[in-house]
């Protein structure tokens, strides 16, 4: 009875403590080269507007933004994100799978409706000190689902963030 106990605990800390060790050992290496880490956040710009007109620009780098408002007006101002905003910004899009996104989401032909308006395109890039992911994308853009859902959230958030930070900084 003590030899098959004996054996038993053998072989269980023969294979655990190995698969244990591996397992720290790989995970942590994989943590530590990651390519997008919030540690090594260097800027992020946003850029939208209809066809290949961009004319609506962040840069969180200089603070620049400019955007068309409401009255058609071009509106240029400096606003500068808090480590916060930028770190859940980071966050935020790395559980969207924004790392995963294909690099172009764009039709290959514009598509105009009734009223001659051409589809919004965005871009988004965020830069690292050793990589950076950069996405353009169609606003009609027929890509799987999950994936457009996930690009509208991502913009949803930046926007929301780009919109706090006015307000904030107007005050």
């Amino acid at each position: 009875m003590n030899d098959t106990k004996f054996k038993r605990i053998f072989l269980a800390i023969s294979i655990i403590i190995p698969f244990l060790l591996y397992c720290g050992y790989y995970y942590s290496m994989v943590f530590r080269h990651a390519p997008y880490k919030f540690t090594e956040f260097e800027s992020m710009q946003f850029e939208y507007g209809p066809g290949d007109s961009l004319i609506n620009k962040y840069d969180s780098r200089t603070g620049d933004y400019q955007y068309v408002n409401a009255k058609d007006s071009l509106v240029k101002t400096k606003i500068h994100l808090t480590q916060l905003e930028l770190s859940y910004l980071h966050h935020k899009v790395a559980d969207l799978g924004f790392w995963d996104f294909p690099s172009n989401q764009v039709m290959e032909k514009d598509t105009v409706d009734g009223a001659g308006h051409k589809p919004l395109h965005y871009y988004i890039a965020f830069n690292y000190k050793r990589t950076n992911k950069k996405v353009m994308y169609d606003q009609e853009y027929n890509g799987p689902q999950k994936l457009v859902e996930a690009d509208g959230m991502v913009i949803k958030e930046i926007q929301t963030i780009l919109d706090k930070a006015e307000a904030r900084e107007k005050k």
